[in-house]
């Protein structure tokens, strides 16, 4: 379990948490092998006895305060007694984990069958609307992923067009049996899935049906365009229908999954009236949904016109409009997924419009991933497949996250659903070790920390979740042997409890920040909740005015800064953050992030007094844009200018297809942050012969090509690798590297670190078309989209916020 703050050092006081300017909180990788030091946890047994808070719930850590009989809570200071039995396990040091280390890994009980196997549940339904390309490759990632299946596992095959189609592969020969979906009707289906295949016979075996489940897929054929056009027949307003019904095909499998054991997929409530306490049935299912186009049949169908339209549009903000999602329908079925136990991860290779915008929910909000490929030509789509079924996945998850008693969590932010009950815990249905979250912070009170308390700021998150275990790793009955030879599921608590200090001075915070962490943040702000995309702003500014004082408070709009006095009519310290809607468009969250680089860049030129104010103004014209007395800040410009220029946040007229922004918002918005700061903004290291690295790191500008005079370049873009030889590089280096080359070995080495397959791209200046290299040399772009117009693209950006800066601090009360 990885956890990174914004800063090790919390800011004392709500005032010195918005006069930093810098967001408060953390990321979090629950699932992750080790933490961010490398050190792995220390498993036990037992999590049931581990002692809780009777005030606050949290669990007994080393943080607490022992006594023989008594323990204090290390985050809201309430004393508890403690059971018998724990009086004796804790009299004996290093007895168990929760003594020896703060984070902990503890096996739970299994309710149900003590022989209960590991039977996971996975459904591929594929899109019969389509090409042969397309299934074509369909049929080679399906065929990955049943090699990558773990034993034990069961799969079932479905279709869908203008009709949904069941296969049973466990017979001689694959059966399907077909309902059809009628186009106008509000129902579901007139016929339930579970009678016409009951799903035992739907689920088949990979161990024993591997070979019958390949046959099946030679099987799978594109509907006609004669059957799509009697079926859809001429659909709304006399617009043709393409007969994909997706909506009313997701509906019903995710009925029929969970009809045949009842609660086997659902939520169940304990008795235990804990927040944390929710058990679930062991079994888990997972569907792969592989679209072509948009949904345009029965429920669910989505108006694609209102992409064209906006070409056409008189003044229409095309950013704005394309971001909301049309329909609550993917939505609402993704509450649906998850009350099922049900993760849906969305494959949609297609280069036409087909509004992920409203797709999405299904989702991540059911704790799937998104992908889109826009061509079958070179789609990485089989390799992603198998490298995110063979990698560990937990499921059934719960993610809770307590804090001390003098802050909590303001926001969180993450591919979960929400428990609609209990604040701050999320339901996750499958989680592997890749997968991050994000929370802000913000102070309960206005007293904030006491520097001068024993009591620290500090964290705890508790995860519970289920995995498949190989029959050697099980734990040994009370028997002492173990009868089960196949893989079993088992349930388990991981346990963090993190402690920080409190900052003296905002200069301690400056100096312990994460820039990759406040980008994470930031970014997820931009994309908050999934639901109402969201930019968070700190606004606080401590404005010097000569001998006149102010405390002054900046309203983010793109016309004028006000002062706290003219917007709630007293003088008073303003505290918190101020939401922006992206609502109102993609101009205006680059706005928001400009200004928010702004004031950072104010409050530190102030916190380090590289400003002289005279009466009413600066006595320079020049501030300290680059951060050069506090290194960690440094990155940050250059972060926030590249997020900038990222398809995320670049206009609409720049080509940036909508679908595309969508997929970058949902693959972004699960990385934790070191592959989202490279995703954000490419490294680019330089090689004297693919044996030899020159420098390990340049500015993404052609100047630095030129200037390092070395005939190599890699570039990491997250998503994309390219090896760029240069037009002077000497004709004798090998093109493209050996594999046993020492460039080679670091490219194996990032592709398989990857939680997604990266393209690799050889590049020979002078003889290929350079212009995927050349785009990524953001520094001479102009931050507007205007292209290479100058070779002044982030100098002249850093000039900006200078003179913004100068602004922003010389506007007397604000005005």
């Amino acid at each position: 379990m990885s956890v990174r703050p914004t800063m090790t050092r919390f800011p004392l006081n709500p005032a010195e948490q918005e006069a930093c300017g810098v967001p408060w909180g953390m990321t979090v990788a629950p699932f992750a092998a080790m933490d961010e030091n490398g050190i792995a946890p220390v498993y036990g047994s037992n999590g049931e006895l581990l002692p809780r808070c009777e005030n606050c719930w949290a669990y007994f850590n080393t943080y607490c305060q022992l006594d023989q009989w008594s323990w204090d809570c290390s985050l809201c200071g309430t004393t508890n007694g403690l059971s018998t039995q724990s009086i004796a396990q804790y009299s004996l040091p290093n007895s168990c984990a929760e003594n020896i280390s703060s984070f902990i890994d503890l096996e739970l009980p299994q309710e149900g069958s003590e022989e209960m196997k590991a039977r996971p549940v996975y459904v591929a339904a594929v899109d019969l609307s389509s090409s042969e390309e397309f299934l074509e490759l369909t049929k080679s990632a399906l065929l990955a992923a049943l090699e990558a299946l773990g034993p034990g596992s069961l799969f079932g095959l479905a279709t869908f067009s203008h009709k949904i189609g069941l296969y049973d592969v466990q017979g001689p020969i694959p059966v399907v049996k077909n309902v059809f979906i009628h186009p106008e009707s509000l129902e579901n289906l007139t016929v339930e899935l579970e009678d016409v295949m009951p799903l035992f016979s739907f689920l088949a075996p990979v161990d024993t049906c591997k070979d019958l489940i390949a046959s099946a897929l030679e099987t799978l054929k594109p509907t006609t365009s004669w059957e799509r056009t009697t079926a859809a027949g001429q659909g709304v307003d006399g617009v043709l229908l393409g007969g994909r019904g997706f909506g009313v095909a997701m509906e019903s499998l995710l009925k029929y999954l969970g009809s045949e054991y009842g609660n086997t997929y659902a939520l169940v409530r304990t008795s235990n009236s804990s927040p944390f306490c929710f058990s679930l049935w062991w079994n888990a299912a997972r569907v792969f949904a592989f679209l072509s186009g948009p949904p345009d049949y029965g429920l669910g169908q989505l108006d694609t016109r209102r992409y064209g339209e906006q070409y056409a549009s008189k003044g229409e903000d095309a950013d704005r409009a394309l971001l909301p999602e049309q329909t609550p329908f993917y939505r609402d079925l993704a509450a649906v997924a998850v009350q099922a136990g049900v993760c849906v991860d969305l494959f949609a290779v297609t280069n036409e419009y087909t509004d992920l915008a409203s797709l999405k929910f299904l989702s991540i909000e059911s704790g799937g991933s998104l992908f889109l490929y826009s061509s079958t030509d070179d789609s990485t789509l089989p390799q992603d497949m198998y490298r995110m079924l063979s990698r560990p996945y937990a499921f059934n998850c719960v993610l809770r996250v307590r804090t001390s008693s003098e802050f909590k969590i303001d926001h969180s932010y993450g591919h979960f659903f929400p428990d609609p009950e209990y604040e701050n815990v999320q339901h996750i249905i499958c989680c592997d070790s890749f997968a991050t979250y994000a929370y802000d912070f913000d102070f309960l009170t206005e007293v904030g920390f006491s520097l001068h308390s024993k009591e620290r700021p500090t964290l705890q998150i508790a995860f519970q979740y289920s995995v498949v275990v190989p029959p050697n790793e099980l734990s040994v009955s009370s028997s002492g042997t173990s009868r089960r030879d196949t893989y079993s599921l088992q349930r388990r608590l991981r346990i963090r409890t993190v402690q920080f200090e409190a900052a003296r001075n905002i200069n301690e915070i400056y100096d312990t920040v994460d820039p990759e962490v406040i980008l994470s943040i930031l970014f997820h702000e931009v994309n908050s909740n999934f639901r109402k995309v969201v930019v968070a702003i700190y606004t606080y500014a401590f404005c010097k005015l000569g001998s006149d004082r102010r405390d002054c408070v900046c309203v983010l709009s793109t016309s004028a800064w006000l002062s706290y006095n003219q917007i709630f009519g007293f003088d008073l310290p303003y505290r918190g953050v101020i939401l922006s809607s992206l609502e109102q468009g993609i101009r205006e969250a680059r706005v928001l992030l400009h200004e928010w680089l702004v004031n950072l860049v104010a409050q530190y030129n102030d916190a380090f007094k590289l400003v002289e104010h005279g009466r009413g103004s600066l006595t320079t014209s020049r501030v300290d844009v680059a951060f050069s007395q506090c290194p960690q800040l440094q990155s940050l410009p250059r972060l926030i200018f590249a997020l900038l220029r990222n398809p995320l946040l670049r206009f609409h007229e720049e080509g940036v297809h909508p679908d595309y922004r969508i997929y970058l918002q949902c693959l972004f918005s699960a990385l934790e942050p070191s592959s989202l700061s490279r995703a954000i903004y490419p490294s680019l290291v330089s090689y004297e012969s693919p044996e030899k690295q020159a420098f390990p790191r340049h500015s993404l500008s052609r100047a630095a090509l030129l200037t390092s005079g070395s005939p190599i370049f890699f570039l990491d873009a997250f998503t994309m690798l390219i090896v760029f030889y240069s037009s002077t590089a000497d004709a004798s280096l090998p093109f493209p590297p050996p594999q046993d080359c020492l460039l080679r070995r670091s490219i194996n080495k990032l592709k398989q670190e990857r939680s997604i397959t990266p393209k690799l791209i050889f590049i020979r200046g002078g003889k290929d078309d350079a212009t995927v290299f050349e785009n990524y040399l953001i520094e001479e772009q102009d931050v507007e989209g205007s292209g290479f117009n100058s070779v002044m693209g982030f100098v002249s950006f850093l000039d900006e916020i200078n003179q913004d800066v100068l602004e922003y601090i010389n506007k007397p009360n604000g005005k």
